[in-house]
């Protein structure tokens, strides 16, 4: 069979509505207690692929109700009851995978894989009013090369006399000579138009330090179940991502004609659009029941603004920028 349907990426941008916390899983000394997941190189926040598979894999089992069975991590009770079904033509088992259990032979990979999802237009409040920051580096992720921008002013659609602050960092304005390109980029991936109004290109050194000073930092306490009031010497603090923060990420969708499960045919889907479908099931949940910890305390919710289709022209099988 041709490689060349093998698989096509789909590029998808989402909004959070509230803050958004993915924890690293512990806590430390520092200025927060609780710290939120950051790349390696850039240190830069994001949110692993691997949260947002397992979420989006039990949004899209809630929602076909079918299958309640085929979320989580798949292991069989003790009596070997529950657990993945593994069928070829459950909708979630061939989108997302399927494990037998320890002790059993076989599974699934899986015909959706997922990108981090990246920080591409992070809100700082500034003497205007929310301002949205950007750099080259995030915009490259989006498929646009940004180049020949000043290195340590804020590039903007006009020149300006009068220096933003970027939280309490005040930088001079200048032109961006390709503004126009970014901004299409943009408007391609949906990001709504009062972004875009108020939009900034910084550098990618500044844009790190500018992401990681502006983080929203709250402070809660524990609560003793016995008194309900708080504990003594409790008090902690958890950092996390603003509300309207837009993020970016890539759903890669395998063509189910080229795998078999136990021998079989894949019937839950016909192709690598049929896969994208399945995955946006679960878009209607996030933005409702969200993704992330401290949904108590009001966090997690994001709305997925747009889930790009190929351009006309692009190969299948290869990346689609």
């Amino acid at each position: 069979m041709s490689q060349e349907n093998s698989f096509k990426s789909f590029k998808c941008a989402g909004l959070s509505l509230d803050p958004i916390h993915v924890g690293t899983g512990g806590s430390r000394l520092g200025r927060v207690d609780n710290t939120i997941v950051r790349d390696p190189v850039t240190r830069i926040p994001k949110i692993p692929g691997s949260s947002l598979a397992g979420v989006t894999r039990a949004y899209v089992a809630m929602a076909k109700e079918k299958y309640p069975q085929c979320a989580g991590l798949g292991q069989p009770e003790p009596e070997g009851t529950g657990g993945h079904c593994g069928k070829p033509d459950c909708p979630v088992c061939t989108v997302f995978g399927f494990a037998k259990g320890k002790d059993s032979s076989g599974g699934f990979a899986g015909l959706a894989a997922f990108s981090d999802m990246h920080v591409l237009l992070f809100p700082v409040a500034t003497r205007e009013g929310s301002c949205w920051v950007t750099s080259p580096g995030a915009m490259r992720i989006a498929g646009c090369e940004c180049s020949g921008l000043n290195e340590d002013t804020v590039c903007r659609e006009t020149e300006s006399d009068h220096p933003l602050n970027l939280g309490w960092l005040l930088l001079p304005v200048t032109k961006y000579d390709e503004w126009t390109k970014l901004i299409q980029t943009l408007e391609d991936l949906c990001a709504p138009g009062y972004i875009l109004e108020h939009l900034a290109l910084v550098s990618d050194r500044l844009f790190s330090y500018i992401v990681n000073s502006n983080l929203e930092v709250r402070t809660s306490v524990a609560i003793d179940p016995v008194t309900g009031a708080a504990e003594d010497k409790a008090l902690f603090t958890y950092e996390a991502l603003p509300r309207s923060t837009v993020l970016l990420w890539e759903v890669t969708c395998r063509n189910p004609k080229h795998f078999k499960i136990n021998g079989k045919e894949i019937a839950a889907v016909e192709s690598p659009e049929k896969v994208r479908d399945v995955v946006a099931v679960a878009h209607s949940y996030l933005e409702h029941l969200g993704i992330g910890g401290m949904g108590s305390r009001g966090m997690g919710r994001l709305r997925v603004l747009a889930m790009k289709k190929p351009v006309e022209g692009d190969k299948s099988g290869k990346e689609v920028s």
